[in-house]
């Protein structure tokens, strides 16, 4: 149930956000301009998108569209790679918190009717 999943996409979260921890990639590449295709390729081990890639069990997804820390498109990506079924809650006006409270309702639905 990856709440508001974060390390997913890296080339494009650092593209678009300067939000911790997609700032530290940021002012690497700035110092080190010669190795970004090592790093990415580096990160690439740990990027979301391609774990999710893996996965075939049940997936249920949370995503905050107003997110600066773990961009929404990156969420996106991870979940439209994700190879098992899958789910996701959007919520429109949230940031980093997603659904909160109401997010963690939804996931005990979600686990009750694993079984279906």
């Amino acid at each position: 149930m990856p709440d508001v999943p974060c390390l997913c996409h890296y080339r494009r979260a650092t593209s678009i956000t300067d939000v911790a921890p997609c700032n530290e990639i940021v002012r690497f590449r700035k110092v080190h301009r010669d190795k970004v295709a090592t790093l990415f390729n580096a990160l690439s081990y740990f990027d979301g998108v391609n774990l999710a890639a893996r996965r075939r069990s049940r997936g249920f997804f949370a995503v905050g569209l107003m997110d600066l820390i773990c961009p929404p498109s990156t969420i996106f990506a991870a979940y439209n790679h994700f190879a098992g079924p899958k789910d996701i809650r959007v919520y429109y006006y949230n940031g980093h918190e997603g659904g909160s409270a109401y997010q963690t309702v939804e996931q005990v639905k979600f686990l009750m009717n694993l079984g279906d």
